[in-house]
């Protein structure tokens, strides 16, 4: 009888003894954003260990933050489902009204879920996931609610995997691009000379663009290698300004290089670091600005979602008009053309070069905050100091996102009409995002009144 009893007192999963404590007292601390945090940064950890490249990582982040958005919405009455509002995406399965559930749990275990199905390194998710859970545990959440909230969170997992599972990526791993050659197309480059990154990427499904070509760039410069033509001049401002880069510009084209994949040459030896991704680098950012605002779960999720979505479809925008113009890089046409032993200060990225992926999808993003957070909001970005490159402080999300663009033309990897169209195409990006993807319910109606 005694033994019952106890059975009756203690969890039986192995975590110990926990006293029972009211939904309001569990929910609080479930509610905490920064375990939400620390779980998206393990997301990252994961995709640097697996090296995906940046449009992947985009895909990888979108699908995570949208399950786990959409496993707390019910949670909180006065947001909605992104459901029959993104592109072919039908509202997840809803939870028994009559039965208690923990949203916040749910949400992290949907995350976890599809984070980990969308990533290689499942043995970087199992102890994670121990500890994570074990977390939640000790928060004092009934046996039933625990299993019921996990259940649930598995359910928008699955469904949104499910909408993962037809947008095209499986279709297009292992396409090759074929170098053409001709004059002023782009070409691999040195040192690794590696195959032209995702070229079938604009086939994937968008989320809330109608289509890739729905904000079309204006033509880039015509290649003409007249002394007084418009490229010229274009590519000799990269060339001249790498000859004479000042510390801050190379100290600005460091901090947002975020090459997953950088290769370095010793002698007759290769080798590469993991990096950061851009996508990685400005949902960072996200957690640095909730966290400074101190925005509840809720919100933090939200921003976290619409930035991920922002990301994915200006890469989706972007590489189509890379993969239209075949642009040549500045690399390429200063080598062959009057300095053979030019090198850029950051490695040239394998794809074409208009426009500029990093002013896109930085653009599409601060724009979404900027809407969602607010203009004028300063932060410090650390993203990228265990990294070895150091902080900045902006005064604006807007402000960030020049920089990274600007920053691409100091590391000699792009034209300037190459990032300014960028961030032109981002900027539209991130407008239809804030347009289409409403999270908030009647958010539109506020803001007209």
């Amino acid at each position: 009888m005694k033994f019952r009893l106890l059975s009756l007192i203690c969890i039986s999963f192995a975590f110990g003894c926990t006293k029972n404590v009211s939904p309001d007292e569990y929910n609080a601390k479930a509610a905490d954003p920064t375990i939400f945090h620390e779980t998206a940064t393990h997301l990252t950890d994961v995709i640097i260990h697996d090296i995906f490249k940046p449009p992947v990582a985009s895909r990888i982040y979108s699908y995570s933050f949208l399950a786990a958005y959409e496993a707390l919405v019910p949670g909180y009455p006065e947001y909605q489902s992104l459901g029959g509002q993104l592109v072919k995406f039908m509202p997840p399965p809803k939870p028994d009204s009559s039965l208690a559930y923990c949203y916040p749990l749910a949400s992290v275990k949907a995350f976890a879920t599809v984070g980990r199905t969308l990533t290689f390194s499942g043995n970087m998710w199992d102890d994670y996931e121990k500890d994570l859970f074990e977390k939640y545990h000790k928060m004092g959440i009934p046996d039933d609610v625990f299993e019921r909230s996990t259940a649930y969170g598995d359910s928008v997992a699955k469904h949104v995997l499910a909408y993962s599972a037809k947008d095209h990526y499986k279709e297009i791993r292992g396409y090759r691009y074929t170098v053409t050659n001709a004059p002023g197309t782009w070409v691999p480059t040195p040192p690794a000379y590696a195959d032209a990154c995702e070229p079938m990427w604009n086939t994937v499904r968008t989320f809330a663009l109608d289509s890739v070509t729905q904000f079309r760039c204006p033509p880039p410069a015509k290649y003409d290698l007249d002394k007084k033509s418009k490229f010229m001049e274009l590519a000799m401002e990269v060339y001249n300004t790498g000859k004479t880069l000042t510390d801050e510009q190379k100290a600005t084209a460091y901090f947002w290089d975020d090459n997953a994949f950088v290769t370095n040459v010793v002698g007759h030896a290769m080798f590469a670091n993991k990096k950061m991704t851009p996508a990685g680098h400005w949902l960072a950012i996200i957690r640095t600005v909730t966290t400074d605002k101190k925005l509840d779960l809720m919100r933090s999720t939200e921003a976290y979602t619409l930035g991920a979505l922002s990301l994915f479809d200006a890469f989706s925008a972007c590489w189509d008009e890379k993969y239209r113009t075949v642009r040549i890089r500045p690399e390429t046409v200063i080598n062959n053309n009057w300095d053979p032993n030019w090198r850029p200060f950051l490695e040239t990225p394998a794809f074409p070069e208009y426009v500029s992926g990093h002013s896109s999808i930085s653009a599409a993003c601060g724009t979404v905050l900027t809407h969602l957070i607010g203009d004028n909001v300063a932060f410090t970005d650390t993203t990228e100091k265990k990294y070895g490159h150091g902080i900045k402080s902006f005064k604006s999300f807007k402000e960030a996102y020049w920089d990274a663009s600007i920053s691409r033309v100091y590391g000699g990897i792009h034209y300037r009409d190459g990032v300014e169209q960028g961030t032109y195409l981002g900027e539209k990006v991130g407008e239809n995002v804030w347009r289409r993807a409403v999270t908030k319910k009647g958010r539109h109606e506020i803001a007209a009144n």
